[in-house]
This record gives structure tokens, sequence and C-alpha cells, in this order.
């Protein structure tokens, strides 16, 4: 039998996302409210501009004190979708002393204070959900922390942030230059007129904190990210890449050390093969990759922006935490009982695809594998080129550690032969 009295839902933001949460609210009530068990009613929205019409949205529950409405005591469930750390955590953490549980869309504040949140959750016996934080509409979150709750989750591996994915795409597809792929990702709306947060890897480095935390069972924060933009492919990367039989993608990766002993999260452009399920990601699509020792390798595709996408994300987090309100319960919390420490980034392991400017003359190639040899890291293939006294090398390694790597990039840069090094290249998904 359903209960007539609704569960109340304040909305704190009425941009691209809350108005469209708004919107399905709306326009699909009966269906919620059947799929929930009671209706659910908006009682209030708050907002940073009153005076702006949204349409569908009653007046009357516009507000721009949204302490005050946190604080009303008759709200069910608060749904944070203003983004930043202020005042949202202070908005959130209120809503749990007086009552409500809360949906939230805030990857900035989850990946820097989310133990805290949690905490804060479980104190007052309120649920914190965030599905639409990580990869908009791509249910993610919840089969990382319910559906492969009994599996070993060992990589988690993605395109995370679709303005880059965008932007790179068209790169590979066009031939296009950085500048000209961003201006074009800018004109169609995909990328803000200030889109350091996604190119410089910013918004990606935040959903991997969260990823990682949630697939490993540990604390992982914005800050334990190794974070690296995409500012600096080129063109030429591309053609290096299609030579490997890859293309380039900004992925966010997360894995579990062979060992057990510790975690790695980072954020970088990366060559992937071609044959791999996420080079064909194309667009502005997200896509993620999940390698679990029980379930072996998922992928979860979709649109991982935009207010609907987003919204449908929220909306559904809504209906969950709905339901174990009516049930007197709550959902699967915080989960971080194998506190493993992250490893820093000179510790990962991988292949590297290094191009040199070197002098076009003999003993140059015995010069350059000599200093890789003094490093530890073994050379796989090098293909040179050149002519009128310059040359480029490609060196391919093998698996090395970033640490050995990056000390063997200091010491070519000292060879009176080596002009430049023109770009280095992780090389993953192989």
């Amino acid at each position: 039998m359903m209960r007539t009295r609704p569960l109340k839902v304040a909305l704190l933001g009425c941009g691209v996302v809350g108005s469209e949460v708004a919107r399905i609210m709306t326009t699909h009530a009966d269906d919620l409210a059947a799929r929930i068990g009671a209706p659910v009613e908006l009682a209030g929205v708050a907002v940073r501009r009153p005076s702006k019409v949204r349409e569908g949205i009653d007046p009357a529950l516009v507000t721009t004190d949204a302490t005050a409405l946190v604080k009303r005591g008759d709200i069910d469930v608060v749904v944070e979708v203003i983004g930043g750390i202020e005042p949202a955590r202070a908005l959130i953490t209120t809503a749990f002393e007086h009552g409500a549980s809360v949906v939230s869309a805030n990857k900035a504040l989850l990946a820097q204070d989310g133990a805290a949140l949690h905490a804060a959750a479980v104190e007052h016996g309120r649920d914190l959900y965030y599905e639409a934080a990580v990869a908009g509409a791509i249910p993610l979150i919840r089969p990382l922390r319910e559906s492969l709750a009994g599996d070993k989750v060992n990589r988690v591996l993605g395109i995370v942030n679709g303005t880059t994915n965008f932007i790179l795409d068209k790169m590979d597809s066009t031939g296009a230059g950085y500048q000209e792929a961003l201006d074009e990702a800018t004109a169609l709306g995909y990328a803000e007129a200030d889109p350091t947060a996604d190119v410089e890897g910013f918004d990606a480095a935040a959903k991997a904190a969260i990823l990682a935390g949630i697939a490993f069972h540990t604390r992982v924060r914005l800050d334990d990210v190794y974070r690296e933009g995409m500012t600096e492919v080129t063109s030429a990367d591309f053609v290096s890449a299609r030579q490997m039989g890859c293309t380039i993608k900004l992925l966010a990766i997360c894995e579990r050390a062979a060992d057990n002993g510790s975690v790695t999260a980072r954020v970088h452009p990366a060559m992937i093969p071609l044959d791999h399920p996420l080079a064909s990601v194309r667009g502005a699509y997200n896509a993620v990759f999940v390698e679990a020792e029980a379930a072996g390798q998922l992928m979860f595709y979709g649109p991982g922006a935009g207010g609907a996408p987003t919204a449908s994300a929220v909306l559904g987090d809504l209906v969950a935490v709905c339901r174990n309100k009516l049930a007197g319960s709550t959902g699967p919390g915080d989960s971080a009982y194998t506190r493993l420490p992250v490893s820093p980034m000179g510790d990962v392991v991988t292949r590297y695809h290094i191009s040199l400017d070197v002098a076009d003359k003999p003993g140059v190639l015995a010069q350059v594998a000599t200093v890789f040899a003094e490093h530890g890291v073994s050379i796989d293939t090098v293909r040179q080129s050149g002519k009128d006294g310059e040359a480029s090398l490609v060196v391919v390694t093998h698996r090395a550690a970033d640490a050995a790597l990056t000390g063997t990039v200091d010491a070519l840069r000292k060879l009176d032969t080596v002009r430049g090094v023109a770009s280095i290249m992780r090389v993953e998904g192989e």
C-alpha cells in the first residue's frame, strides 16, 4: 500500500542539472511515487538569483536562504547540485543534523572531504548518495559499491571527462590542433569559457579519487591523485600513436598493487591500443573499464555530462534514498576498511613512448640506449628518421617505474646530441 503523506525534497541549486531534476520530479511524479511507495514533493528550491524565471517551478518554493531550507526539520531528502566546497559542505552537514538524507552531484567536495561527510551521515543515521558525481548518467558508483561488493576490484581505467574526450577525438579524426579542437568544443557548449578544470585534469582527478576509494575500500583524496593535463598533446603525437596502432585519451587510472599493499590513482593523457574498448569511445561520451577478480572485465558507457543525463543519476539516487527512508534503514555507506596507502607516481610501472629531437650523426642511438640502460629502463622498439643534420628518435620502452623514466629523461636532456624531448606519453591498456 502506498503511503499518502509525501516525502519532502529540498533542491539546492537550479541550474542546468537542478532544473532537470525539478522537471523530472514534476512530469514523472506518478511513476516516481509508484516506484518509491510514496509521493515525493518538491518542498523548496534554493537559488542565488530568485528573480530568474524557472519554468515549471512554483515561485513560492524559491528561496535564497539555503540554510533555512535545510534546517526546516520536515525535509526528508536534500538534493545538492550547487557544486564547489562551500557553502555545499556546511549545507550538507546541516541537512544531516536536521534529519535529512542527501543526494549530491558534487565531485570536488566528495573527493576532498568524502570521509568527513560519510562520518556525519553515519553519526545522524542518514544516507549520502552521489551517483551523479562521476560519469553523469552512467551507473558506476552503485555497481562498484553494491554489485561488486563481494568481488575484488584490481583496476579501474576510464574516460571520465566528456570535454577532453571530444577535443582529443576531434584531433585524432580530423588532424586538428589542440586550440582548434578546443574552440569547436567551446562553440558546441562542451567546454566552459574557462576550460581549465577539464583540460588540466582537475575534474577527472576528483572523479578518480572517488572511484579509487570505492573500488579499493580505502581513503583516497584529491591530493593523492597524480594529475597531468592534455594541453601539450599535439597532432604529431597522434601520428606517432597511429604508427603504434594506438590513439590518445585522457585517462583516469586507479590500480591496486600486485602485492595488495597499496593503491595508485592518476590522471594523464595516454596512448591506448585501437583494439581496446576505450579507444572507440567518441565525442563527449564517457566510459569506464573495470577489472575485477571474479567478474573479469566490465565496461560502463554512456553520456557523462549534461542536464538530463546527470539528473537521471540524481533521480536514481533519490528513489533509493526515499525507499530507505520508508523502510527505516540506510543504504551502504563509506567502506575504507583496507586502509591501504596511496603510492606516489614514481612507483607506478607502465610503458612509455618518448620522442626525441637529436643530431643526425653516427653514435647518437648508442648514446641514448646507454642512458636507458644505466637507469634500468629496457627498450622495446626504436624508430629513427631525419636529414640535414637533424633527426627524430622515437623510443618505446618495456614497463618501467615512473621514477626510473624521469631519471632517464633528465639524463637524456644533458646529452649534447639530444636537442630536446619532443614528447613523453604513457602507453596503457595493453
